[in-house]
């Protein structure tokens, strides 16, 4: 009986240095396919391999020989000891194996619940499989239901509504006061990594221009090549207030590099048009009394790790409903994986008729030479039509029991009252053959790929 089997390491389980030696080179992952493809007792392979996670999702015969196989496997790639891979892996089978890729895929096992960038990798990693022909009939529909899986927990859920990032966290907040970011300017003081994250996330949400001051020029102008925008001496930002929307703080400043005094000065002149500070330096850069003056809107660091945290509160609570999609989804997969049991038996069937048709047309080929190629092909058409209305009931049947105990006593009656008896080995064997398998799942009419 065919397994599927799931060996990785992730965040949790392996220190980065060891993630390290098998994730993030794509020449590594084909390598890994490749090597997979070659094992006896692997079908079907799927790597994947990012900076938190590595993970080698393959169907087998025989579970034990695979998985030491691909440990094995990861441990030459890696170039690392199996006594020490072996501890930071675990290995799950079956409806475990299918729990933790959708779990995965709908970024339920991500070091930040919620991300998106895990589904696009996971897509990535298929596609690779397909192109390198180690993917088949069983991991295609998997990774197809993953993709749906991540889909539904994406639209009926809110887990990746909520920013979780400090510097994501500011743009939510400047999004809540001008509620456009379109054509907004952004004075950026200070060249803090985080900072320039934050003003990152700005301009991709629609913010017009960058302003950039530091204390030493140069690295301004550096930041502000990197943003298209414009340098200006620490001198320059009284002035540059007059003009911006939003302020990002991150100098190293022992004293704050923005009074309320300087803010003060600079309202009558705006018109009463909104100022935003984000203060993300610690010491803070703007005065906390900038807060009291009308329409300017002050959070520093601690303002926006609350947001933070009240953000994955709540997709804590909704990672409780993606769950249940995630279990409800399972439960359709081992239904399809069940009637997999009765495609060999299906597919004999249809070539046994197909034999005798053949057969029959070989007989009256005289008598069918007379007629028209249209008379022809409308007799082939009737034939063909006759033989499968036949055939449709017993397959529907031989579906409807899949999965249940009594399965082999139906198959095995359906072997005896159409003489399948040698057909379906040959076919058996073909049909988990992994490219004529594809093939022969498709031809016995059950469904491969429909959501």
């Amino acid at each position: 009986m065919l397994k599927i089997i799931d060996i990785g390491m992730n965040h949790e389980t392996a220190p980065v240095d060891l993630r390290e030696c098998l994730g993030g080179d794509a020449d590594n992952t084909r390598e890994v396919l490749t090597r997979m493809r070659n094992l006896e007792v692997v079908r079907e392979g799927l790597f994947l391999s990012t900076c938190n996670r590595v993970e080698a999702l393959f169907v087998v015969d025989e579970a034990d020989a695979a998985k030491e196989s691909v440990i094995t496997l990861m441990a030459e790639l890696g170039g690392v000891n199996i006594q020490d891979l072996v501890p930071c892996l675990y290995a799950l089978e079956d409806m475990n194996a299918v729990r933790h890729i959708f779990n995965v895929a709908s970024s339920l096992d991500s070091m930040v619940v919620g991300e998106p960038q895990i589904l696009g990798q996971i897509k990535e990693a298929y596609a690779l499989a397909t192109r390198e022909k180690t993917s088949g009939v069983i991991l295609n529909r998997l990774m197809h239901r993953a993709f749906h899986v991540a889909k539904r927990v994406r639209s009926e859920t809110g887990i990746c509504g909520a920013a979780v990032s400090i510097s994501y966290a500011a743009v939510e907040l400047a999004k809540k006061i001008f509620h456009v970011l379109e054509g907004k300017k952004v004075l950026l003081v200070g060249a803090g990594e985080m900072a320039e994250l934050a003003a990152r996330h700005l301009l991709t949400n629609g913010v017009s221009s960058l302003i950039v001051a530091n204390r030493t020029f140069e690295r301004a102008v550096e930041v502000a090549g990197n943003f298209n925008g414009k340098a200006v001496s620490f001198e320059e930002i009284d002035s540059e207030l007059l003009n911006v929307d939003i302020v990002i703080t991150s100098t190293a400043s022992k004293e704050y590099v923005i009074t309320q005094g300087q803010v003060k000065k600079c309202l009558r002149k705006r018109r009463n048009r909104p100022l935003f500070f984000i203060d993300i330096a610690v010491p803070r850069d703007v005065q906390p009394e900038v807060n009291d003056l009308t329409n300017v809107y002050l959070y520093d660091i601690d303002d926006l790790r609350g947001v933070v945290a009240l953000n994955m509160a709540q997709r804590k609570e909704e990672a409780v409903k993606a769950g249940r999609i995630v279990e409800e989804e399972i439960g359709k997969f081992e239904k399809w994986l069940k009637t997999l049991a009765v495609v060999p038996t299906i597919v004999s069937l249809r070539d046994k008729a197909e034999s005798i048709i053949q057969a029959e047309f070989a007989k009256s080929r005289s008598a069918l030479d007379q007629l028209t190629p249209i008379q022809h092909e409308a007799v082939e058409t009737l034939t063909r039509s006759i033989v499968e209305k036949v055939l449709n009931d017993p397959i529907v049947f031989l579906k409807a029991k899949a999965g249940r105990s009594t399965l082999n006593t139906y198959l095995d009656l359906t072997k005896r009252l159409f003489r399948l008896n040698g057909m379906d080995s040959d076919r058996t064997g073909e049909a988990e053959h992994r490219d004529s398998g594809i093939e022969a799942f498709r031809n016995s009419g059950v469904e491969e790929f429909k959501d």
